[in-house]
């Protein structure tokens, strides 16, 4: 029996790092999960070994025939092997044995890698990142992309459109029919960008605090700072935050309430809520503008937490703002996990059949979320 060629699609995100071990028919092997994805903060070595954790903690998916067999490959071999091992893995799970050519001498590779990764901003990031999984002998055929390109193929029914990201940050990207691509720098406010839970956290904490201290015109997300942090004053919450008591990244979590506030008829939240959908029309316009596409149909795929909640203001703004500024643009909000756009891009590369990734788009549909 001939042996399946196999790849493995990575989403490594800021929270968290997913991997699958996907064959060329569609089939999904093996998956696992390991901590968030960071080169710009732990560098590029280690973000690469948290790929690897994520390969070391991978287990056979629960519809597999042979599961045992690949459970046990899983966890016998060595922990500096992770490649090999699931490999190996993948192996047994399809009744083969084979020993693919790998950049390092007697290594061994996947056939393709496709990686979709947080922090690979620009094309140069990109490249150092595949040069330290090839290092690694994570296989000879690697692509490296920016994460939000794995939302793109999952939520748009082909490889062109443009997609939108709105969850801690916000990102866009777009690629046309004939490849081109259109993306931003997107290192926040030093490169432009606003929006997402922390561009609204800070947002909110800054009207707060002149709301108090009568800079402001009075705003419910005064009392939403201080209830949420357990204060008496927004001020107390800003000295935490100075002084290092409270950390900034925690700002985010005010984002819920300032969606709840503009439902309930708060002026100032429901100017961020608005400014937030400007900016994500903005995104998905100039990136449809720079592909040639404004004017003809294509799917914009909208994803991250604060896009798919459903939010019903925010919601409402981006629908009205398209039929106006992109009247042909065909909204599409994710409902796959970004790791399967990352595997349905994989299959693009090995030139699988639409039956293998209609496979692929059903597993995922089932709700499994790795």
């Amino acid at each position: 029996m001939a042996a399946r060629r196999l790849l493995l699609a990575v989403d490594g995100g800021n929270s968290k790092t997913d991997v699958a071990v996907v064959a060329e028919d569609g089939e999904v092997l093996a998956t696992g999960r390991a901590g968030p994805f960071r080169p710009q903060s732990t560098g590029v070595a280690a973000a690469v070994t948290v790929v690897e954790q994520a390969l070391a903690a991978a287990r056979p998916v629960a519809t597999s025939t042979r599961g045992t067999a690949v459970e046990q490959a899983l966890s016998a071999a060595r922990p500096e092997a992770v490649v090999e091992r699931a490999l190996t893995a993948a192996h047994l799970e399809v009744g083969v044995e084979r020993v693919l050519p790998g950049v390092r001498p007697g290594g061994v590779g996947f056939d393709h890698v496709a990686a979709f990764l947080a922090g690979a901003d620009l094309p140069v990031e990109e490249e150092a990142l595949a040069r330290e999984f090839a290092a690694r002998g994570f296989g000879a055929g690697i692509v490296v992309r920016n994460d939000v390109f794995a939302l793109l193929r999952a939520g748009a029914s082909g490889p062109a459109g443009v997609a939108v990201v709105c969850g801690a940050g916000i990102n866009a990207v777009g690629a046309s029919p004939t490849g081109q691509v259109a993306r931003f720098p997107a290192l926040g406010r030093l490169s432009g960008d606003w929006g997402g839970g922390e561009g609204l956290g800070e947002e909110a904490l800054w009207h707060a605090i002149r709301a108090e201290d009568g800079r402001g015109p009075a705003t419910a997300l005064a009392e939403l700072v201080t209830a949420h942090f357990g204060a008496a004053t927004v001020e107390q919450v800003v000295l935490a935050l100075h002084f290092g008591e409270l950390d900034m990244d925690r700002l985010h979590e005010l984002a819920p309430g300032v969606f709840a506030a503009a439902e309930a008829g708060d002026e100032v939240a429901g100017s961020l809520v608005d400014r937030l959908a400007e900016e994500v029309v903005v995104l998905a316009e100039v990136c449809l503008r720079r592909l040639g596409l404004l004017d003809t149909p294509a799917q914009v795929v909208l994803g991250g937490g604060i896009l798919t909640a459903g939010h019903r203001r925010l919601t409402g703004r981006l629908e009205a703002a398209f039929a106006i500024r992109a009247p042909k643009a065909e909204l599409v909000v994710a409902s796959l996990a970004p790791i399967a756009g990352a595997a349905l891009s994989g299959l693009d590369h090995l030139g699988a059949t639409p039956a293998a990734k209609a496979r692929l788009r059903a597993h995922y549909d089932l709700g499994t979320s790795r």
